[in-house]
């Protein structure tokens, strides 16, 4: 998938500049190096079981790839196990996203099963493991100034807003829950909200795997398109 260059509309961010702590600056990204790697070799096997029930339920892609904004809103591309049919009925017509998830693919989503391949992301560098969520480029033009902040941190495959109740938070509140993260980062205590993230995010994940709580915005089957 080619990507295009970020979008030169986006608005300069409240906060001047990322945060510029030793943590922020050299340790977050040592220990992103870390866990990925180890979590890659761990989950291989169960990546693979992954694979080959996506293939087997969905057929080819297994994965769903798409551009996101990256650090300093610059595209990078994510990779998720699919977890929708096509988007196309077998006579043309257009599917909505609630028609196209199919029960598999909801498990997929309530285990976070489908984020798996985003550890990959991570070893690459264009993902930290925590940090506000990669939103589609075309989101960059709406963001407000406060707003905006969350672009001088890498995405992240869990964050603050996440344990905030991820989907089934409203717009407003997921996104200054990313700017109040970046506040955060360059503070002395950030390698402590971070940790405290994680085991949020592993109990959380245990959590919605049972109810399927906060997987997706209330009355709607996926995320709602962010519309200030």
């Amino acid at each position: 998938m080619t990507t295009t260059s970020a979008p030169t509309s986006a608005i300069a961010p409240t906060l001047c500049c990322a945060p510029r702590s030793l943590y922020a600056r050299v340790l977050k990204r040592f220990l992103d190096l870390l866990a990925s790697t180890i979590l890659l070799v761990l989950l291989l096997p169960l990546m693979a079981l992954v694979a080959a029930a996506v293939r087997l339920f969905l057929g080819a892609p297994i994965f769903y790839r798409e551009a996101r904004a990256g650090l300093h809103g610059h595209p990078i591309q994510i990779v998720k196990f699919r977890s929708m049919r096509e988007s196309t009925a077998a006579d043309g017509s257009s599917l909505s996203d609630a028609d196209r998830l199919s029960l598999f693919g909801r498990v997929l989503r309530q285990t976070s099963l489908d984020e798996l391949p985003q550890l990959l992301s991570v070893l690459r560098g264009d993902m930290s493991m925590v940090g506000p969520r990669p939103l589609p480029l075309r989101y960059i033009s709406r963001y407000s100034p406060r707003q905006a902040a969350r672009l001088l941190v890498r995405p992240g495959l869990t964050g603050w807003a996440q344990i905030h109740g991820r989907n089934a938070v409203d717009w407003p509140r997921r996104l200054e829950y990313d700017a109040h993260y970046v506040e955060m980062l360059g503070r002395i205590t950030a390698p402590l909200t971070d940790l405290w993230i994680v085991l949020v995010t592993i109990i959380q994940i245990l959590w919605q795997a049972v109810t399927g709580r906060g997987i997706a915005a209330p009355g709607a089957a996926t995320m709602q398109e962010f519309a200030p």
